[in-house]
């Protein structure tokens, strides 16, 4: 079942958290990353975000069918190209006749998860500065999140709810049990995300830069695409500790660029 994330006046914001689950070969681990993928409804409108690899796309797309009517999706939002965003995409195009928005930079490479001409005349590509994109009454914002990790990344912002949907920022390493309740207290998951955004996020130069940005948006939910949403003081202490988070390349040395032993 999804997390209602947000319900008023015709406008929903559904969350899928634990679709796709596959144990791994020791019993316990799951041997693909947990993932969220989100769904999007205002009025007979209906848009997708992040949908997912192969691993989730019938469950969500049975799922789906319970809330919102797939064939009346009109757009598929991906906030970068990597296999648990969109390697789906081929099913979705044969499935829904939504447009599919992403990254110019990456709007010529998400062809290759699909049979060739299915893709023809159905990608819209979100240039660097960003786009609005009307779902409904509403409009989801795709905010410029470049280098978060992704060379062309966005995130989207749903005004209405005041959900920011942040991709690979504010992840943390859960189950998908956990990933159902929101957090409002930051210190209890940071143990679970330091370690992936010194990893996976690029620089400190760019964290300030995104901090700068939404710091001043009414933000009431921060939900990533892997693990718990944040909430409450959650979203600006992450905010905050973004600010001074040391990752990616402040952190290579010399010795992370040695032939191997």
């Amino acid at each position: 079942m999804p997390v209602t994330l947000f319900d008023r006046d015709g406008h929903r914001c559904l969350m899928f958290t634990d679709l796709g689950h596959v144990p791994g070969t020791d019993g316990h681990a799951d041997e693909a990353v947990q993932s969220n993928q989100f769904l999007i409804v205002d009025g007979d409108t209906g848009a997708i975000i992040d949908p997912g690899g192969n691993l989730a796309f019938s469950e969500l797309y049975l799922g789906m069918t319970r809330h919102f009517p797939p064939h009346r999706l009109t757009a598929i939002l991906a906030s970068h190209a990597d296999p648990d965003i969109i390697a789906s995409l081929d099913r979705w195009m044969t499935s829904t006749q939504a447009k599919v928005y992403v990254s110019q930079v990456w709007e010529r490479f998400i062809p290759h998860f699909c049979k060739p001409g299915k893709t023809v005349g159905r990608i819209v590509g979100i240039p660097d500065p960003g786009t609005r994109i009307r779902i409904g009454r509403g409009e989801l914002i795709a905010l410029p999140a470049h280098f978060l990790h992704a060379e062309g990344n966005f995130q989207f912002y749903d005004a209405t709810s005041q959900i920011l949907f942040s991709g690979d920022l504010g992840v943390s390493l859960v189950g998908g049990q956990r990933a159902k309740q929101p957090v409002e207290d930051l210190a209890a998951l940071l143990p679970s995300m330091e370690r992936f955004h010194r990893r996976y996020m690029v620089s400190n130069k760019v964290l300030r830069l995104w901090a700068d940005m939404v710091d001043p948006l009414p933000i009431r939910m921060i939900v990533p695409q892997h693990g718990a949403p944040l909430a409450g003081r959650a979203v600006k202490d992450f905010i905050s500790w973004t600010r001074d988070l040391r990752c990616g390349i402040d952190l290579m040395e010399k010795r992370n660029y040695a032939l191997p032993a």
